[in-house]
């Protein structure tokens, strides 16, 4: 009898494919035609081997000199399951460099020189679970650059040049665990720069330069976080912590421990039914609120209650049992009434009370969940999920309690009205790739504590005004992928709560005066890969709150500056690959006080004036244009990044302004001479032809390191210049 692990290689003994067929393995490889493995490590090569076995599962090309993974690199591959890149000088993943391997599992990126993740770097990998990025030059992540992966459960970018994550930034992980950022230059989080990981069990950003020194009141409120661990909060002046309303089910007494000034913490609406008090050492609370949780009033919740006397604390909420103390306030209840009975006892009582209310959410059924045919209710994160089963119609009687209901992937085509009763709970819906056409007004009815609604991926043209009726509390909408050519002006006034709008990856030709009205409280609008050629002055007036403005990937051919007359708030504008040859000096006049984070980048840009930018700008990108020349920056003096690669820079006595202010800042640029041809590809800080100018220093005068780099040595190549985007050294 042969074991089941054998029946693969004898599957394919029987096919007649049972090894690599000769010619198949290059001769700088070693391949096991047995195991389906190719290795081809430390061999110096400048490219994929195009002759590797098409039925290879696990290729190794560690320590080679690639340097650029092109488009379709793995075409000729499409059964592989672990690829190991690391060390193989990689600087840039052109996007659907993966796009074959729908069967891969492991990819190892790791020790490259990777700056920047672009939107469809990953594209291809649906099935991939671990993806390693650490000790490689990451300094962006594109919007989307995961939106693929579904199914990783760890994503690591540890060792990086990262300074800044962007809101939605890890957009698509619908199914990731572990999140490692340790070890990078991250010194600005956006708010919303983790939206949507509902399964995220760990979040590692150590040793980075995150500055929360002054913070005094944090709210981390409805969000579906289940444990606290020790020294999850530390902040020097934070007074106020708010946690109410996520799914708590435990809570660290070292939880809190290095926030010294801690006075009001706030667990209300959570699933605690015990706590202990905090450990000793942590700050003097004056106020601690657990309204809200099933909180168990025994011996256990003794040790709280007798540090909340001690300690002069003051408790919020109500006893949820035992039956003779039910209801009663914790505030009034006395150790000595907080007893315990024998072990058979209390568990008797408990089972009683269980029976006369039905159980907290924390506490799941004895029986089987009640759960719609073709799907996986689980009762202890509350998450329902249909996808991919080919329903036709959304399907009934998911759990009430249910909180986060994926249909993606099924053949709904139409929503009618009140498609989903009885799940109030639900705070995120899936619907993306439903071949969706139109959504019936109120077909959402009911669902009042929808916070995130994801449409992406259908055939939407167009919204009814009332299609979001009934949903006080939706937040983040995407409407990403679908087939609107115009703006779905008028299908927002519903939307009270809305903060972040997705619309990229439409046909949208304009924005229209009023397109936002009744969404006033909007923050973050994202359009980008559209053909948008016009916008009309008045588009973004009622959203005076905007912070976040994506306009990338359009046919704009002048920056809207009319537009942006209201937006007086705008920190984030991206403008890149719009052909905008020539940007005036009052352009970005209407948020110059504002804007912190600029995006310019190939635009085939040939004229570019700051003068509308105020100082209060932090990073720039102009790379991929065709620039000969650059403005002053030396108004921008709060900049901490700048991109100026890939400009067409003319490297003679006009530039030194740039090589001066560059040395000046201690701020480390990637900005490399095209002309005269001999200084091609050598960087403008180390080149010597600004020694002859008028003005520059004479030699004497250098520093001994920037006459090193002054001499006429060989330039370092391109691909090891320094980072595009670097922190500002502290002055």
């Amino acid at each position: 009898m042969y074991s089941l692990s054998t029946w693969p290689v004898m599957f394919l003994f029987l096919l007649g494919i049972h090894e690599v067929k000769s010619g198949r393995c290059t001769k700088l490889c070693v391949c096991d035609s047995i195991h389906l493995t190719v290795a081809c490590v430390n061999k110096n090569l400048t490219e994929v081997p195009p002759t590797i076995d098409e039925i290879t599962v696990k290729l190794d090309l560690r320590g080679n000199n690639i340097q650029e993974l092109p488009t379709g690199a793995f075409m000729h591959t499409p059964y592989l399951t672990h690829l190991s890149l690391q060390r193989s000088n990689i600087r840039k993943v052109r996007e659907g460099a993966f796009r074959s391997l729908g069967r891969l599992v492991l990819l190892n990126l790791a020790h490259n020189n990777i700056e920047i993740l672009y939107q469809e770097s990953f594209d291809g990998l649906s099935s991939l679970k671990q993806l390693l990025l650490d000790h490689n030059r990451v300094e962006e992540i594109q919007p989307g650059a995961f939106s693929q992966l579904g199914f990783l459960n760890l994503l690591s970018i540890t060792h990086n040049q990262l300074v800044y994550i962007p809101n939605m930034a890890f957009q698509g992980l619908q199914n990731i665990k572990w999140l490692r950022l340790s070890h990078n230059a991250l010194n600005y989080i956006d708010i919303e720069a983790f939206a949507g990981l509902f399964t995220l069990t760990r979040l590692s950003i150590d040793n980075n330069e995150l500055q929360l020194t002054e913070v005094t009141r944090l709210d981390l409120s409805y969000n579906p976080m289940t444990y606290l661990g020790e020294e999850a909060v530390s902040m020097a002046k934070l007074t106020h912590l708010f946690l109410d309303h996520n799914s708590l089910q435990d809570f660290s007494n070292m939880a809190v421990f290095p926030s010294s000034r801690l006075t009001h913490l706030d667990l209300s609406h959570n699933q605690l039914r015990i706590m202990q008090p905090l450990a000793p050492g942590s700050p003097s609370l004056a106020r601690l609120n657990l309204a809200g949780n099933p909180i168990y009033c025994s011996c256990y919740l003794r040790p709280l209650r007798e540090w909340a006397i001690r300690e002069c604390v003051r408790l919020g909420g109500t006893c949820s049992g035992p039956p003779h103390i039910s209801d009663e306030s914790l505030e009034a209840m006395q150790p000595s009434e907080l007893r315990c009975q024998s072990q058979e006892a209390m568990l008797k009582a408990e089972f009683e009370e269980w029976r006369r209310h039905p159980p907290s959410p924390t506490i799941p059924p004895a029986d089987k969940v009640k759960c719609p045919d073709n799907c996986v209710c689980e009762a202890d994160n509350h998450h329902s999920s249909c996808e991919n089963q080919g329903h036709t119609k959304v399907p009934r009687g998911f759990p009430p309690d249910t909180r986060l209901l994926d249909l993606r992937g099924n053949h709904l085509h139409y929503i009618p009205a009140n498609s989903f009763p009885g799940v109030p709970a639900v705070v995120s819906l899936h619907l993306q790739r439903c071949k969706i056409h139109e959504v019936e007004g109120g077909a959402f009815s009911g669902m009042k504590g929808l916070v995130y609604l994801y449409l992406s991926e259908n055939d939407l043209t167009s919204l009814s005004p009332d299609t979001f009726k009934g949903l006080p509390q939706l937040t983040y909408l995407h409407l990403e992928k679908n087939r609107f050519t115009q703006f779905p002006k008028g299908a927002f006034k519903v939307l009270p709560s809305l903060l972040a709008l997705h619309l990229e990856n439409n046909a949208i030709t304009k924005l229209e005066a009023g397109i936002l009205m009744g969404a006033e409280k909007l923050r973050s609008l994202y359009l980008t890969s559209n053909a948008i050629t016009s916008i009309a002055s008045k588009a973004f007036d009622p959203a005076r709150d905007l912070d976040t403005l994506h306009l990338g990937t359009n046919k704009l051919k002048e920056v809207p500056s009319d537009a942006l007359s209201k937006t007086t708030s705008l920190a984030e504008l991206h403008l890149s690959h719009n052909p905008i040859r020539w940007v005036g000096a009052q352009a970005f006049l209407p948020i110059a006080t504002s804007l912190k984070h600029l995006h310019l980048n190939n635009m085939g840009l040939e004229k570019d004036s700051l003068a509308g930018l105020g100082p209060g700008l932090q990073s720039l990108y102009l790379e991929g244009n065709q620039l000969e020349d650059v403005p002053d920056f030396s108004p921008l003096s709060k900049l901490e990044a700048i991109n100026l690669a890939e400009n067409p820079l003319l490297c003679d006595c006009p530039l030194l302004p740039l090589r001066k202010w560059i040395e000046k800042v201690n701020l480390k640029v990637r900005a490399t001479c095209s002309y005269p041809p001999e200084l091609r590809g050598h960087r403008v800080k180390d080149v010597h032809v600004f020694k002859s100018c008028p003005g520059e220093r004479p030699p004497s005068a250098h520093s001994p390191k920037t006459s090193k780099g002054s001499t006429p040595t060989k330039s370092k190549p391109a691909l090891i210049g320094a980072p595009k985007i670097l922190k500002v050294g502290k002055h």
